[in-house]
């Protein structure tokens, strides 16, 4: 078995032999653009391969400016994003040879419910990856997966021990993203702000859209805020963190990512119900009284909102009333029509599903015809099933939402209860934030799905590897308290 000292040796000579190769191509492809970049990508890679910590907090700098290879080469068979899920394949390999030389790893993490939950979640995929439509795209979909979850779950684990990394993460994300609001913002202006169509695209190809764009805005808003508004810290600090908030929650007004708005909202209400420490019961049989109510009366609530015309618009208040539009809008009719597609794929695979990552090769078919819309597409060049519970459910069956629902269950209980234990201020605020932000991606997840993305990716399962961190901390921290 090689030592760490020949691993390393082996990666680096792997890397300039790959790093020439890929020079030679671009020069006969005449990618001069990929040339240019190449050298530097090479520094990084060496450097940060040094340092796992450093890979780690590399990528979460370079997430929110990565770009789609197609973007970049025309004609490829494949698509990845460049540079972070390269990099992500090589910590994926280096953890895989770590394990494999120490035969072990921190207990603490492989034993948590969370992570008992990801086994479930992960186990199924794979199952239903061997038993999908398209086995190539389902296992390369689980795969890059699983290369999320091992840097930025699992690894982050050990990352996130240390408090000033949580705060180094977040903030290389943030640093990056506002590079990227500058260059939405600087594309806008141009077109005019109060121009609703140039705010889908402006932040492309950084950003897909102005969904996943304003889903990730919404996600560190929570942390800014707290941030801005604890004592504790020094007081430039917090004034860099207002200013952020004040930056980050400007750009989401301008995105005019409705979901983004409303899962904003969402965060704000478990604020509220955190706060005021309201009991799970109560809010349990209010939740099932509500949807008893909706499903008794769900003829009435669509007949009303058929009647909404209210088209989007620069107006923010019009804008908001066209989310329940659902008689002329096209989004909102889009939306409609990838769902009732996944709930017919469902249907026809309700155990197996398709296949994971399958969805928008499969979907096509299963269009009918007075469903679809003016931005009806059979590529699903247009985004996806546009939600990530039911695009579980047909690319992965029922067992697929259910391990999927049984993961964000445990995620939220672990949160909650790790904040009701919590005994010094800090690391009550930081679980509060982290708990509002992933809160605010799970409600966003209802209309849309990014998690197969980087941009979201990255983040959502940092935030879930931070939740258990400072949930074993809490744990420490109250048997302290009792065995004194």
């Amino acid at each position: 078995m090689l030592s760490p000292k020949s691993f390393r040796f082996v990666i680096f000579y792997g890397v300039v032999v790959l790093f020439l190769a890929l020079n030679f191509y671009f020069v006969v492809n005449q990618q001069s653009l990929l040339i240019n970049v190449l050298p530097f990508a090479l520094a990084f890679v060496l450097t940060a391969f040094m340092r796992m910590d450093n890979l780690l907090l590399l990528v979460a700098f370079l997430t929110p400016l990565s770009l789609p290879l197609h973007d970049l080469v025309e004609g490829l068979p494949f698509d990845m994003y460049l540079p972070t899920e390269p990099l992500l394949f090589g910590v994926l390999i280096l953890f895989i040879f770590q394990v494999a030389r120490q035969q072990t790893f921190d207990k603490r993490i492989l034993r948590h419910p969370v992570s008992l939950a990801l086994y479930f979640y992960l186990g199924w995929m794979l199952l239903t990856s061997l038993s999908s439509s398209m086995p190539v795209v389902s296992l390369k979909y689980w795969l890059s997966k699983l290369w999320f979850l091992i840097a930025f779950y699992f690894l982050g684990f050990l990352l996130f021990q240390k408090k000033t990394n949580i705060y180094r993460f977040a903030g290389l994300y943030c640093s990056a993203f506002v590079l990227v609001i500058y260059y939405a913002w600087s594309r806008h202006f141009a077109l005019g702000f109060h121009n609703v169509q140039a705010a889908h695209f402006v932040m492309n190809p950084f950003y897909k859209d102005h969904t996943s764009y304003g889903a990730m805005l919404a996600f560190f808003i929570p942390f800014l805020l707290g941030v801005t508004l604890f004592k504790g810290y020094r007081k430039g600090f917090r004034k860099m963190a207002a200013l952020a908030l004040l930056l980050f929650s400007a750009a989401l007004l301008l995105s005019y990512s409705r979901a983004a708005w409303l899962s904003l909202g969402a965060a704000a209400v478990v604020w509220a119900i955190l706060k005021l420490r309201i009991r799970f019961r109560p809010l349990l049989i209010t939740g099932l009284t509500a949807l008893a109510l909706i499903l008794t009366f769900q003829t009435q609530l669509l007949s009303m909102l058929e009647r909404n015309d209210q088209e989007s618009s620069a107006n923010l208040m019009a804008h908001v009333s066209s989310m329940t539009n659902v008689s002329s809008d096209a989004s909102n009719l889009e939306r409609i029509n990838r769902w009732s597609c996944a709930m017919r794929m469902f249907e026809e695979r309700p155990v197996w599903g398709w296949g994971p990552g399958t969805y928008m090769f499969q979907y096509a078919p299963f269009q009918l015809t007075r469903h679809r819309t003016i931005i009806s597409t059979n590529s699903a060049n247009r985004g996806n099933a546009h939600s990530e519970y039911l695009g579980i459910l047909a690319e992965s069956g029922f067992i697929g939402l259910i391990s999927l629902l049984v993961l964000i269950t445990v995620v939220l209980y672990t949160g909650i209860h790790a904040y009701s234990r919590a005994s010094d201020k800090e690391t009550r605020m930081l679980i509060l934030c982290t708990l509002l932000g992933l809160v605010t991606y799970l409600v966003h997840g209802t209309l849309n799905n990014f998690l197969d993305s980087d941009k979201v990716a990255v983040p959502f399962w940092a935030f879930v590897a931070i939740l258990v961190v400072l949930d074993g901390k809490t744990k420490e921290q109250q048997a302290e308290l009792s065995g004194k």
